[in-house]
């Protein structure tokens, strides 16, 4: 008995992990350990030394089962620590950085769009992308047989619900509930029917409105030119030529000299020397009369200019097609 209790102690003390100290279990206190046939065995001894083998037996077991459970908990430390240590993070190891997304080149221009404007002190309104004839069209004195209030043109939903073909009718809803002075430029989506390396059914338009006494189209090439010069650089310059807008009268189209030849003719420019980027005009006086304005008080100037075609010219792109297919080729760029 003494031996078995040494042995077992030895062996135990001995189990370096948890698979070994489970044999030694099985070993000495297992069903056929010699401790386990022992106490089996004591019917088969004389009377006198039963109750003797049978105390010591117990107290044997007792110890083991004791030891083996100490054993046991020593080593579940030991291979905590173990596994921590293991799986331990340096902290002060550089981290793996993520990749970051940035605005798109569209946002990015509108964005820079917008602090030239409002720098010059213009306020910025939205609108409704889904508007009504009224608002698109007639109260922008365009007339019932426009092309541009045809279905080829103009995506109608149903009735005179249609999805709006420009930003201006934000203006005459400013208009509706401001009185003059008004300074506001209106950034956002507009839709047409049209698709090409020019064009796209969805596009970004920025409107510009200026509505107070004595406004003059002077004023309004002033800050075109105050536009351009902070967009595309302090050496370009403005050329204004007529035009038709049935919401401007006089309406001119806006040139700005080309960047890439600076004015000398260039396949950019189409050798012309100029780049066409806006419409605008002086807002005609029947427009004024939709919002109760007196047109013989106040006179105002409009100007209209799609983003992605500032943000082709500004950056070199070719294609507005890129802008809207995705390619994180090319959007990595900006």
């Amino acid at each position: 008995m003494r031996s078995i209790y040494a042995d077992g102690l030895a062996n135990i003390a001995g189990a370096n992990d948890l698979a070994t100290l489970e044999a030694v279990r099985v070993r000495f206190l297992g069903r056929k350990a010699d401790l386990v046939l022992l106490l089996r065995s004591i019917p088969e001894l004389p009377v006198e030394e039963r109750p003797e083998v049978g105390r010591v037996g117990n107290v044997v077991r007792k110890y083991l089962e004791s030891a083996v459970e100490a054993r046991h908990a020593e080593l579940e430390t030991e291979e905590l620590v173990l596994g921590l240590e293991r799986e331990r993070l340096d902290v002060t190891l550089p981290g793996r950085a993520s990749p970051l997304g940035h605005l798109h080149l569209v946002m990015q221009t509108q964005r820079e769009i917008e602090d030239i404007f409002t720098g010059m002190g213009y306020q910025i309104a939205e609108g409704p992308e889904i508007e009504t004839e009224y608002y698109n069209f007639e109260a922008l004195n365009t007339p019932a047989d426009h092309p541009a209030r045809s279905l080829h043109d103009t995506f109608f939903i149903e009735g005179e619900v249609l999805l709006r073909t420009h930003t201006s009718p934000v203006q005459v809803r400013v208009m509706e509930k401001q009185a003059p002075p008004v300074r506001i430029i209106c950034p956002g989506r507009a839709y047409r029917r049209d698709s090409d390396a020019t064009h796209t059914p969805m596009f970004h338009q920025v409107e510009g409105l200026v509505v107070d006494e004595r406004i003059t189209l002077a004023d309004l090439k002033g800050t075109l030119e105050t536009f351009v010069r902070a967009m595309f650089g302090a050496d370009r310059r403005v050329r204004l030529r007529p035009h038709y807008f049935p919401f401007t009268e006089p309406s001119v189209e806006v040139d700005v000299s080309c960047m890439m030849c600076d004015g000398d003719g260039c396949r950019l420019c189409k050798r012309s020397g100029w780049l066409e980027i806006l419409g605008a005009g002086m807002v005609d006086p029947d427009v004024f009369r939709f919002v109760n304005y007196d047109p013989e008080r106040y006179t105002g100037f409009a100007f209209g200019m799609g983003i992605e075609r500032i943000a082709m010219l500004k950056h070199g792109v070719n294609d507005l097609r890129l802008f809207f297919e995705n390619d994180l080729r090319f959007l990595r760029q900006f």
